[in-house]
């Protein structure tokens, strides 16, 4: 029987008057790469950060097992869209990974042992030992995505929220990153990303939620991005 870690139930988030969330209500399975699709201004980024707790709900509930999400944060990571990180401030692979430990040390705990082994072990599984001292701005796009991926494992964290990971990558970095998270899915991680190509996400996620504002279909990949259903909610077959 599937686990369903991540449950929304009629969740309704709004900007003011604008309604970002539409009673949305869909299952997240554990261990699995789940895409969110959806045209522009349909509430994927939205989704996350209710998730995160960072939104408040207008309607509804958002649980993590059986738990709510902010009584689980360090089992969530985040990485935000590149667009919001500001890479030319002056700091280290390292220092970034670092920060990856706050939400489990809360403040004016100094790193003890299990915090430096952490980021070794995340430096190391993304293979950022050799430019762990290197500022983030001299690294490509690929590395740079690495980075914060390391900081997400180093949290601690099993379940984590991608937005737009593939944004500005290259071929080979995107093929790189689509290895490494079929490889977390294996390992038992869960991931929930905001995916723009379509094909990409009937490639490499093996579920997929269809967003318009309210759920249009979630489920496995293959019968969410239908061409039918594509159709339906783009109006237009994607190219």
């Amino acid at each position: 029987m599937t686990h369903n870690i991540l449950r929304f139930r009629d969740v309704t988030v709004r900007y003011g008057r604008t309604l970002a969330l539409d009673h949305v209500t869909a299952n997240i399975p554990c261990n699995s790469l789940t895409a969110i699709v959806g045209p522009n201004g349909a509430g994927k980024s939205t989704l996350l950060r209710a998730i995160l707790g960072w939104l408040p709900l207008s309607s509804g509930d958002i649980r993590i097992g059986d738990h709510h999400t902010h009584h689980a944060l360090p089992r969530l990571a985040y990485l935000p869209q590149r667009a919001e990180i500001d890479w030319d401030f002056p700091i280290t692979v390292e220092t970034v990974v670092a920060q990856g430990r706050y939400p489990v040390l809360g403040l004016f705990r100094r790193f003890g042992r299990e915090d430096v082994e952490s980021i070794e072990r995340a430096l190391g599984e993304l293979g950022l030992l050799e430019v762990r001292n290197r500022q983030i701005r001299c690294l490509s796009g690929g590395q740079q995505q690495k980075v914060f991926l390391a900081r997400a494992l180093a949290q601690g964290a099993d379940i984590f929220l991608l937005d737009e990971p593939f944004a500005g990558l290259d071929a080979r970095a995107t093929e790189d990153l689509i290895a490494r998270l079929t490889r977390w899915e294996d390992q038992g991680r869960t991931v929930l990303a905001v995916v723009h190509d379509l094909e990409l996400a009937r490639r490499a996620f093996s579920h997929a939620l269809l967003l318009n504002t309210r759920v249009e279909a979630c489920g496995p990949a293959a019968e969410v991005l239908a061409p039918e259903s594509i159709h339906r909610v783009y109006a237009t077959p994607p190219a």
